[in-house]
């Protein structure tokens, strides 16, 4: 019988090509966005829903949750990739863009985990694979909200897992690095004042430095195996890191004091 998963932000990037890499695997699949009746390709496939879920909207994550569990019997695995990035300096967002960040990374994040919760408890098993990012281990100038949601989601996934592992249900961290998808676009919140001049040199140096941080981005459908591989293993494994940049950061943060990683990176962005 085959297994059934839900994501969540499966309109495009990382979430639709991890929609098209487990129907390609043979799993049922509950794509999951804000707009279905955009989608035009998932719709398509044999195996798969599509459904309406607004992590920012209770009712939507109870209904996608129930219909998915309707139509194919049973929801296995979880993976929680809707989010985008809000950058800028901080005095620079209004409150309401500072509690949207964190709704939709954070809080929307564990009401469709808790939506979920009970079925998995029911059936004694389940897997939650939560879409972090390489910015949940290391941060980058001008990030303090994105990050801020990224590193919550690392504490959230490592205590659940404490909570969970006798229950049955596993708990997974996926943390990409820079990947080819529409972030910087649809996804991505840049807010800035330049009245407030004192910010601006550091400003334009992010924004002139981006380009070549993503010069190499990795395609989403790496992202996608990589959430597969995560979905299917049943170690005791909790992170998995996805492309170079991810790799490298991540060690050298781990083996460097603060001075000199701040350091590194201002010396990387040339500040």
């Amino acid at each position: 019988m085959s297994q059934t998963i839900l994501i969540t932000g499966a309109s495009s990037g990382i979430g639709k090509a991890t929609a098209l890499k487990f129907q390609a695997e043979g799993w049922n699949v509950i794509a999951t966005m804000r707009r279905p009746e955009n989608e035009q390709e998932l719709s398509q496939l044999d195996k798969v829903v599509v459904e309406r879920l607004d992590v920012l909207d209770l009712a939507s994550i109870d209904q996608a949750v129930q219909k998915g569990i309707e139509r194919f019997g049973g929801i296995d695995a979880l993976v929680n990739n809707a989010g985008y990035g809000a950058y800028g300096p901080l005095e620079a967002f209004p409150r309401e863009n500072i509690v949207k960040q964190f709704n939709t990374n954070v809080i929307g994040l564990l009401d469709v985990t808790r939506a979920l919760l009970p079925h998995f408890r029911s059936r004694k098993a389940g897997s939650i694979i939560n879409i972090s990012s390489m910015g949940g281990k290391v941060t980058f100038p001008l990030g303090s909200l994105y990050h801020g949601t990224k590193f919550a989601v690392e504490g959230i996934s490592e205590a659940l897992h404490y909570e969970l592992t006798d229950l049955g249900i596993r708990v997974k961290i996926v943390e990409p690095g820079a990947i080819a998808t529409d972030f910087g676009g649809r996804s991505f919140d840049f807010q800035n004042q330049e009245e407030l001049t004192e910010y601006q040199p550091l400003v334009g140096t992010l924004l002139s430095s981006m380009q070549d941080l993503t010069a190499n981005a990795a395609p989403a459908s790496l992202v996608a195996d990589v959430i597969y591989t995560a979905a299917t293993d049943a170690s005791e494994r909790m992170r998995y890191l996805v492309g170079t940049d991810a790799e490298q950061m991540v060690t050298a943060r781990s083996g460097m004091t603060d001075e000199a990683f701040f350091g590194m990176i201002r010396t990387t962005l040339g500040l």
